[in-house]
């Protein structure tokens, strides 16, 4: 199905940046550079749709380790949208929304939400088990998918790349407050 705009939409979308730096977190207790599936594919599709990766980390699921990952990651000046994949699910190690979402300023309810139905129309009712979500901080957008690539691939191709640069721009006009 096609994705209809309003008037008003086409135009944010229009003056919305076509390339926005990208910073990628893996979070694992278990993968490596060379097992980095979730990762490589962030790359890949950012970096296709022509979004150049500014940085990229893999860190331990750990909330402080996490939490400073983040904080390094969004100091990069070029960074106008974090990544983080991994971390999202129910096991007790999943810390990835405990350890970011304190450090935002606005979250995107929607992209959680619509990210389950999309998962759900895929995988049935084991969407529900994903705690993927989505928020800005001092004016960049900061994203927590799953680690498997499909869900990696449907978050992308579905909602983030149509509308990463229109989500930058508007989170550009409103720099955050925190400064740690």
């Amino acid at each position: 199905m096609p994705h209809r705009h309003s008037p008003a939409a086409k135009q944010h979308h229009a003056s919305a940046p076509k390339r926005v730096g990208c910073a990628v977190i893996t979070v694992s207790d278990t993968r490596t550079v060379e097992t980095d599936t979730g990762g490589d594919l962030l790359a890949e599709l950012l970096g296709g749709a022509g979004h150049p990766l500014v940085s990229r980390e893999i860190v331990r699921d750990d909330a402080a380790l996490i939490h400073a990952a983040v904080l390094r990651a969004l100091a990069h000046e070029a960074c106008g949208a974090l990544l983080l994949t991994g971390g999202t699910g129910t096991s007790p190690r999943d810390v990835t929304p405990e350890a970011v979402r304190p450090l935002l300023e606005r979250e995107l309810p929607g992209f959680g939400e619509l990210f389950r139905v999309l998962s759900f129309q895929e995988i049935g009712p084991a969407a529900m088990l994903s705690r993927a979500f989505a928020g800005s901080r001092a004016g960049k957008v900061v994203f927590g998918l799953p680690g498997s690539p499909a869900a990696i691939r449907l978050a992308l191709v579905q909602l983030v790349l149509p509308e990463l640069g229109h989500l930058v721009g508007e989170a550009a006009k409103q720099p955050g407050q925190h400064t740690a």
